[in-house]
């Protein structure tokens, strides 16, 4: 068994991964906030490159990095700052490096033949995204012309294009082969002891802005802050895979509402118009007259409106991606698949079946709740990824 996983390559988890789009290290906040809305892409790569000699591009590796990744909840984060919730005009003027981790480590070249094993290693050490070279057939001629196009292609880097693996990728993987490590997927996340009991929480009644520090945590984390009652309760999560789908306006709800109205503020539909309606009326409380006009808050008929412009034959898909990321409601982005509403198990749901409920959901943890709703701990892919790891050794 151990024979045949350590025989892959990260190439073979690379098969068919789009090119990264990338954005300059010298470009600025507001650059970032255009290329998010540009792109179907949740993160956009952070570049430091010299493109003034196209010999170094394709002679030295080192001439242009991969330093970070910047995503739409970075930028709202960013812009919920005191210091420029009073300027969100000036604020996007800021340079682009203002919104990367200061974590160490989080983005990591890798060699495309580098082993599945060395992959893991690395994500159980930190990193989010392996940065890899895409391999591909090309003549001398084809890679002269491609090597032409680096000055001003977003997606070409040392006269290579790239992707990165995130965990999901390599929890896919490992799915895909799960019958291998029998009986480790049957046990229960609890026999695993994969369930952990310190997590970022808030209040359901409690300010959103006080989550402001536990968003940017479990960003870097990749799990979530989770919404619960006096009771401990879990009522739903603020989940930056869910602000991801807004705009930069829903810092103004966040600065502005409790964590329990920000979920309703967030939640599929678009916002519901009453509370558009706090949110403005609490800014104008406030004379946070920049953030009104620059942030021109719309509500969920907004969005109607634009969705009923298209025909009755009209997929959902279609309409989700047309009223979607391309083009934004100020406030809400229609293209948004996932709900406030948590996505959880209990301490006797089985690895694989967790591992399979957190794939479908597009998200990297399930919180685990015992009978009564009670929130009791959080399963990330990490800490599956460790059980794997110790079982590949093993066998090894």
């Amino acid at each position: 068994m151990a024979v045949r996983l350590l025989a892959y390559e990260i190439a073979d988890l690379c098969l068919g991964k789009p090119p990264l789009r990338s954005l300059s290290v010298s470009a600025t906040v507001g650059d970032a906030l255009s290329a998010l809305k540009a792109s179907e892409d949740t993160y956009i790569s952070v570049w430091s490159c010299d493109h003034s000699s196209q010999s170094k591009a394709a002679a030295d590796d080192d001439g242009c990095r991969c330093v970070g990744k910047v995503c739409m909840v970075d930028v709202i984060c960013f812009l919920c700052r005191d210091d420029n919730l009073s300027s969100p005009f000036s604020a996007l003027k800021s340079p682009v490096s203002a919104l990367l981790s200061k974590l160490p480590g989080l983005v990591k070249h890798v060699d495309p033949s580098s082993s599945l094993l060395e992959a893991i290693d690395l994500i159980l050490q930190g990193a989010q995204n392996l940065v890899v070279p895409i391999k591909s057939k090309m003549t001398s001629n084809s890679r002269r012309k491609l090597l032409q196009k680096a000055s001003n292609a977003s997606t070409i880097h040392n006269g290579s294009e790239y992707c990165w693996l995130t965990q999901e990728d390599v929890i896919r993987f490992l799915l895909s082969s799960i019958g291998l490590f029998s009986p480790i997927p049957a046990l229960s996340i609890d026999t695993l002891k994969l369930i952990r009991t310190e997590f970022s929480s808030i209040g359901y009644y409690s300010s959103a802005s006080s989550a402001i520090g536990a968003i940017s945590s479990s960003l870097a984390d990749q799990t979530s802050v989770a919404v619960v009652d006096d009771d401990g309760i879990l009522i739903g999560e603020i989940s930056p895979f869910t602000l991801n789908c807004c705009d930069e306006t829903i810092a103004a709800a966040i600065t502005t509402l409790s964590a329990g109205d920000l979920m309703a503020y967030i939640d599929c539909g678009g916002p519901p118009e009453d509370i558009v309606r706090v949110v403005k009326a609490r800014l104008k409380e406030r004379n946070s007259e920049a953030m009104l006009e620059e942030f021109a808050i719309s509500s969920s008929s907004d969005v109607g409106s634009n969705s009923n412009s298209s025909s009755d034959e009209e997929s959902p898909t279609t309409a989700l991606r047309r009223s979607g990321r391309h083009g934004r409601s100020s406030s809400y982005s229609a293209r948004m698949v996932r709900r406030a509403e948590a996505i959880v198990c209990h301490p006797w749901s089985s690895l694989v079946a967790v591992m399979i409920q957190a794939i479908a959901h597009r998200v990297n943890y399930v919180w685990v709740i015992e009978d009564d709703d009670c929130l009791t701990g959080i399963v990330t892919f990490t800490d599956m990824l460790e059980v794997f790891r110790e079982h590949i050794q093993a066998m090894a």
